[in-house]
């Protein structure tokens, strides 16, 4: 993070900004796109941690209105709001420091053996070096004959790199290279966090609203009293939270970039320096129609390619949140 840094700003003072024959850098792609890594790389980890900080804030503000209008239709009276911001807050701090356990757990991933996996380890171990990492992720492996792969964790030092069993079946030793290279590519530009913290909010958020609609069921069906006014009033609004909630949710994922898919795709090719390979990992992805039975919509935006190759195709792709795997491809070969 610190060479990248510091490279970045040599480019910007000593050379971009100085040398008046920019057309020479431009003609020299190795060059220039070394440059543009720098830039929105740097960029990219900063806008992530940016965004990280705005949704944890939503995300208090939300659920204390859900938690908020569950305990009143308890009728606990002014401990309520007390009640609903100490929730959040704690969710909110369980989201940050769990999020991987609980990513990992939704998926029903083990942790991968020197005995078992003895290709992968070594895939990980050669491309430590080129991706630069301080950190080694841990490696997990999930039973599904579907080929995919994503990563997960805070930060770089508590990182996760997760395969699916189909994926160690289907590519050689290249392409499982190339997706693997890609989800440190996400590691690297602090994707990890953003997406494992909207994973947890979003089921949350999805967990609270379906019992807000118990509730406001429940209400509903209560004879009316002389508290009918009172009742009204917190119906009204668990009403408009139980409409928001799901809502709120899709749009914090869909607040991921699919910018990001691109620049992890253009970091696999930078440290595999093996674009073909990586092309014909994403077209055998593409391919494959096996199933991912314990693909959730929580978790499907943390995933190399979609689990839900069928909702994807219907999708729009204003509603995707991940790119065609034709774009990525197209993208690729721009840089080779």
């Amino acid at each position: 993070m610190i060479l990248i840094t510091k490279t970045w700003r040599y480019f910007s003072k000593n050379i971009i900004f100085k040398n008046n024959d920019i057309m020479f850098y431009l003609r020299n792609k190795a060059l220039y796109y070394f440059y543009l890594r720098c830039k929105y790389m740097y960029e990219d980890i900063k806008k992530n941690k940016i965004k990280t900080g705005f949704i944890i804030s939503i995300f208090i503000l939300m659920i204390t209105l859900i938690v908020y209008y569950i305990c009143m239709s308890f009728n606990l009276g002014t401990i309520s709001i007390i009640i609903a911001l100490t929730f959040s807050i704690l969710s909110s701090w369980c989201s940050y420091y769990f999020s991987d356990k609980i990513v990992l757990s939704l998926n029903g991933a083990r942790l991968a053996t020197p005995e078992e996996n003895k290709k992968l380890i070594n895939i990980l171990d050669g491309l430590m070096i080129s991706s630069g990492l301080e950190y080694r992720p841990r490696l997990y492996i999930v039973e599904s004959s579907q080929p995919n792969a994503f990563a997960t964790g805070r930060n770089p030092k508590n990182a996760v790199v997760c395969v699916t069993t189909g994926l160690l079946e289907k590519l050689d030793y290249y392409e499982l290279e190339g997706v693997i290279a890609h989800e440190l590519g996400h590691i690297k530009n602090y994707d990890i966090l953003l997406s494992a913290v909207v994973t947890v909010m979003v089921g949350f958020i999805v967990m609270l609203s379906d019992l807000m609609s118990r509730r406001f069921y429940l209400i509903n069906r209560k004879d009316n009293d002389s508290n009918s006014k009172g009742n009204f009033i917190i119906m009204i609004l668990g009403f408009i939270c139980l409409i928001l909630g799901p809502v709120f949710a899709q749009l914090m994922k869909l607040a991921l970039s699919r910018r990001r898919e691109f620049l992890a795709d253009a970091s696999a090719v930078e440290f595999t320096r093996n674009p073909d390979a990586f092309i014909s990992a994403l077209q055998k992805l593409d391919s494959d129609d096996s199933e991912f039975s314990k693909a959730n919509n929580a978790t499907a935006h943390m995933f190399f390619t979609n689990p839900f190759k069928k909702d994807q195709k219907e999708k729009s792709d204003l509603l995707s949140t991940h790119p065609s795997i034709s774009a990525r491809i197209e993208a690729i070969k721009k840089l080779m």
